[in-house]
């Protein structure tokens, strides 16, 4: 069985090495310098990230470079980016959505987000666009139930989605264009659709 929980093909793409850049190298020494000596090896977690911020995916390679950093067992820090579904183990397009199917967003009509990205993207499940742009991926409750439905795209919240939205959203991303996280339906945050009710006196 592969790293890639079960699927046998993520082997096809491992590359053969890994090093992070000059900037990332200095991100993880003083990362790692936050730890108590003898405590380095709590870094594997936020060293994982760097290393798929740097790659989109955390790589078989990514991880024996940060097990030689950290002075541990590669298998440990294996057990580690296997365990948290947060970490890629395949490569990724340039905009990861996660789109929350549930219960809350369900009953908030995600199953149309999930249909509107599907159709306008041409991919399903797991799958990246071929211009590598979009993965698109199913996740579980990411906390925004009282703006569902939502997407994750890479770390923004996009919420108070409908289909047409959605589809507006992925063609200003694929135009380069960051629409502003948030809320798409013009409240702000999380207050009520309809506006305040309560604490609207001056007193």
């Amino acid at each position: 069985m592969s790293l890639a929980r079960g699927r046998p093909s993520a082997l096809d793409h491992q590359p053969e090495s890994f090093a992070f850049t000059a900037e990332n190298v200095e991100k993880a020494q003083a990362i790692i310098a936050k730890y108590p000596t003898g405590r380095q090896q709590s870094a594997v977690m936020p060293l994982l990230d760097l290393a798929q911020r740097q790659e989109t995916w955390v790589s078989i390679a990514a991880m024996d470079v940060i097990a030689d950093m950290l002075e541990m067992p590669a298998i440990r820090v294996y057990e580690v980016a296997t365990f948290y579904t947060m970490f890629n183990l395949e490569p990724v397009g340039e905009y990861l959505l996660q789109v929350c199917t549930t219960t809350p967003c369900m009953l908030r009509d995600s199953d149309a987000i999930v249909e509107a990205c599907q159709k306008h993207l041409g991919i399903g499940w797991d799958e990246t666009t071929p211009d590598g742009k979009f993965t698109l991926k199913e996740v579980e409750c990411l906390g925004a139930c009282v703006n569902a439905p939502m997407i994750q795209i890479n770390d923004d919240f996009y919420e108070d989605l409908d289909a047409e939205k959605v589809v507006s959203l992925l063609d200003a991303l694929r135009e380069g264009k960051v629409p502003p996280m948030g809320p798409q339906n013009g409240r702000r945050s999380s207050e009520p659709e309809t506006g305040t009710t309560t604490l609207q006196g001056e007193g």
